[in-house]
C-alpha cells in the first residue's frame, strides 16, 4: 500500500501541477454551469424545457466534468510512457496492479471533489434562483456518480496506454463531444427520440447522467435509478478491466 500511496501521491502532484487541470476540471463545468443557468431564465416557462433545470443541469454537468478528468489521466498515463519514467519505474517492486491503482485514485479523488464544487454551486444557483433543490439528493449525486468517476478515470488510463501524448487527447476530445451529446447532458435524447435515443441507449454516457439526475432528485425507482446505475456499474468494470490488462500488456511489452 506504501509504494501504491506514494505513486499514486506523484501522481496527483503531476496533474494539480499544470494550471490548464484547474481550469478545465474545475472551472470549465462551474462555468457551464452559470452559462446554461442563464440560458434555462431565458427559455419561456411555456417552452416546457426543462434541461437546464438546476435540477437536472447539475447531474449532466457534474457527468460533463468527468470527461475532462479522463483527458488529464490519458495525458499523465502517456507522457510517463513517452519518456523514460515509466521505464526506471517497471525496475521497482511495483506490479501492473500497483500501477493501475496508483493513477486511478488520485484521478478518482480529482472526480469526487469536482463533484461536490459542482454540487455546492448547484446549491447556490438554486437558493438564488428560488429553485427548491434537495440536499440530500446533492449528497446522495457522489456516490452515485461514483462508478461513472471509474468508468471514465478507467478510459483515461486505457487512451493513455494505448496511444502517445499527442494522440490521446485527441481521441479523449471526440469523446468528450460523444460524452455530451450522447449522454443527454444538453439535451434531453428520451424526449428526442428515434435513432439518437436508440444510438444513446447503446452507449454508458446515457446512464451515465440518467442515474446521476435520478439521485438529485431522489427519484429511486428501478427504471429512473437502480438500472442506470447497474449498467453503468457493468460499463466501469469492464473498462477497468481491460485498463489493467492492457496497461500489464504493455509493461511486460516494455519489459522484454
Amino acid at each position: 500500500m506504501r509504494k501504491i500511496k506514494a505513486f499514486a501521491v506523484r501522481n496527483a502532484k503531476e496533474i494539480l501541477r499544470d494550471p490548464l487541470s484547474y481550469i478545465f476540471c474545475m472551472g470549465f463545468p462551474l462555468v457551464m454551469l452559470v452559462i446554461m443557468t442563464l440560458v434555462d431564465r431565458s427559455i419561456p416557462p411555456e417552452a416546457g424545457m426543462t434541461i437546464f433545470r438546476i435540477d437536472r443541469l447539475s447531474g449532466g454537468v457534474m457527468v460533463f466534468g468527468l470527461t475532462f478528468v479522463m483527458l488529464f489521466t490519458a495525458m499523465t498515463v502517456a507522457k510517463d510512457r513517452s519518456g523514460a519514467f515509466l521505464m526506471r519505474m517497471y525496475a521497482s517492486p511495483m506490479t501492473a496492479g500497483d500501477f493501475t491503482a496508483g493513477y486511478l485514485l488520485p484521478v478518482l479523488a480529482i472526480a469526487l471533489v469536482q463533484a461536490a464544487l459542482i454540487g455546492a454551486a448547484s446549491l447556490l444557483i438554486a437558493l438564488i434562483t428560488g429553485f427548491d433543490l434537495s440536499v440530500g439528493g446533492l449528497l446522495l449525486a457522489i456516490p452515485a456518480l461514483l462508478p461513472s468517476a471509474v468508468f471514465f478515470c478507467a478510459l483515461g488510463l486505457l487512451l493513455g496506454t494505448l496511444f502517445n501524448e499527442k494522440s490521446a487527447p485527441g481521441l479523449c476530445s471526440i469523446i468528450i463531444s460523444l460524452g455530451s451529446f450522447l449522454g443527454s447532458v444538453w439535451f434531453d435524447a428520451e424526449a428526442t427520440g428515434g435513432v439518437l435515443l436508440s444510438i444513446s441507449q447503446w452507449l454508458p454516457f446515457h446512464y451515465c447522467t440518467k442515474a446521476v439526475r435520478a439521485a438529485i432528485v431522489l427519484d429511486l425507482t428501478a427504471d429512473a435509478f437502480w438500472l442506470p446505475l447497474a449498467v453503468t456499474v457493468g460499463w466501469a468494470a469492464i473498462v477497468a478491466v481491460c485498463a489493467a490488462l492492457v496497461f500489464r500488456w504493455r509493461m511486460r511489452a516494455e519489459l522484454a
